[in-house]
């Protein structure tokens, strides 16, 4: 039941910013990457381990840590949009600085 609710309401999420996208792109993409996803996911992850503090903790600073990578990936995809690359160069090159950034960021909090 619990993956079930997991599934819905990150669905939820992903339909309601791509309808308003047609509308209002720029509140689409703030919610594409509000913290209602951290927060649904500090939840599942508080429940899953009975608020084990360690692990919260470590959730909390990879999620914190999590946010460079993340703005690094918007970064590149608007400065794609601005060079008009088509969207699968674009993905491939936000992915491609995403990916190395996430790396480094787990390597770091090794």
């Amino acid at each position: 039941m619990q993956i079930l609710l997991k599934i819905i309401l990150s669905v939820a999420v992903i339909i309601i910013a791509t309808i308003l996208a047609k509308k209002l792109p720029s509140l689409a993409g703030l919610i594409g990457v509000m913290p209602l996803t951290g927060a649904l996911v500090l939840v599942w992850v508080y429940l899953e381990n009975k608020g084990n503090s360690e692990i919260m903790q470590s959730f909390s600073k990879g999620a914190l840590l999590g946010i460079i990578p993340s703005i690094l990936f918007f970064i590149v995809a608007l400065l794609c949009f601005k060079r008009e690359l088509g969207l699968v160069i674009t993905l491939i090159l936000s992915f491609s600085v995403w990916l190395l950034v996430a790396i480094v960021h787990q390597w770091i909090l090794r």
